[in-house]
Order: C-alpha cells, then structure tokens, then sequence
C-alpha cells in the first residue's frame, strides 16, 4: 500500500489544494490511498472550504480510500469550545453560542472520524500514543493522548516494533530550528509532518510506503526517502 499523507491543514484552503496537486494522479492507481491526520480547522479563513474538499473526496473516491482522522481542533467542536471557524477558549464567555446553525452536518461528519489508523508497519495518528504501552498501545492508549499528546515524543518506542506518523506539534519546533518546516524524522520510530502551514505557507506531503516500509518526502520533483533531521 502506498499511502500519502498531510496533516494540521487549518483552514488554509489554497495550501491545501497545493499539497493535493502532488497527489491528484495517483488516487485512482489501486493500493494507493490519502490520510489525513487531523485539525483541517482554526487558523486560515477557509475551515469550511477544506472540510467541504475533504468530505467530497470521501464521497469521490470512499472513506476508505481517503482516511480523515480526528484532530484536537475537530474535537473542540465537539467538546462544545468553538464552532468550525471560530476557535472559542474553554471559559470565554460566549463558548455556549460556539456551534454555528450551519454547523450541524459537519459536526456529524467529525463525530465519525477515528482517532488512528494503521497499515502495515506503520501508526497514523493526530498527536501521538501511549508509548510506556509498548505493543499494547491500541488498549492503553487514551483517546485524549490521540488527539492532545504534548510534548511531541522521540526516539525508539521500546517493545514495538512500528513507526508513528503524527502531527499537531509543528517540526520547527521538534527539531528546535524556527526554520525547518519539513518532514521530520528522528531516526528511530517517528515522522513529524506539522509543517506550520501558518508561517511556512507550505502543507508537507509524506509518502508511506507499507510494503517496503520506506517514508518519502513529495515534492513537484519526485518523491525523495526522508533522512533523519540533523543539525
């Protein structure tokens, strides 16, 4: 299975749509498929514009085909704490009027998302997993962890043996350089794809291949085996 991946799209519609262009021609090749790792919303002006692309490429090609998993900002809308273009604070005054009349049916298109994925070797996730758990990771690890985990973890996992692939804490500051933007992987178990589309103006494309177990960064160049982020 070759699977591409993006993650924290944030309302940056054009962004998006940038990083699609990388993808477009390979939906349709069978063993091919798109994850996308979670907060599509807050930040850019245009969260509906990107939950309307996703949703129709759910509807174009199945869900299957395209996974969306949920992401700490699609849970605050559920949680009640903001509405899909407002990001509301958890004791603001106005959180009870945060979910908008016209929200309702992407509130239920959230409320079905999952919270990971796996294919292969490898754990598609928002923010990450219980790694004290080792191999018990699906039963030990919380659904807040999947959506919230904070600070982003390196290194080997000890007792599993499979790679995670995350989001939601920026590579530049994984990698502790305000300019790195790109895929960032630490060697050992981990690939960061949280470009900080916000600064960077850029959505990083990872590419997974499952079969050969090998992570390729996607550019308009071709596609290139990510190394491990040095200093």
């Amino acid at each position: 299975m070759r699977i591409y991946c993006m993650s924290d799209i944030h309302g940056c519609i054009a962004e998006f749509v940038d990083a699609l262009a990388l993808v477009w021609d390979h939906l349709d090749e069978p063993d091919t498929m798109l994850c996308l790792l979670g907060d599509y919303i807050h930040g850019g002006a245009d969260g509906y514009a990107v939950l309307d692309k996703i949703m129709n490429l759910q509807k174009k090609y199945g869900p299957d085909k395209v996974v969306a998993l949920m992401g700490n900002h699609e849970e605050f809308v559920l949680l009640g704490d903001s509405s899909i273009n407002r990001l509301i604070g958890v004791f603001d005054d106005d959180a009870d009027d945060a979910r908008e009349c016209d929200d309702d049916r992407y509130i239920r298109w959230i409320e079905n998302l999952p919270r990971y994925f796996t294919e292969g070797n490898t754990i598609f996730v928002h923010a990450g997993i219980d790694e004290e758990a080792g191999d018990m990771w699906e039963w030990m690890t919380s659904e807040d962890t999947y959506v919230n985990k904070y600070p982003a973890e390196t290194g080997k996992i000890e007792g599993l043996d499979m790679k995670v692939v995350a989001g939601h804490v920026g590579t530049a500051e994984i990698s502790g350089d305000p300019r790195f933007h790109d895929i960032y992987y630490d060697g050992e178990s981990h690939y960061y794809i949280d470009g900080t589309v916000l600064d960077s103006g850029v959505i990083p494309v990872l590419l997974v291949d499952t079969d050969e177990d090998k992570y390729y960064k996607v550019t308009e160049s071709g596609e290139w085996l990510v190394q491990p982020f040095t200093t």
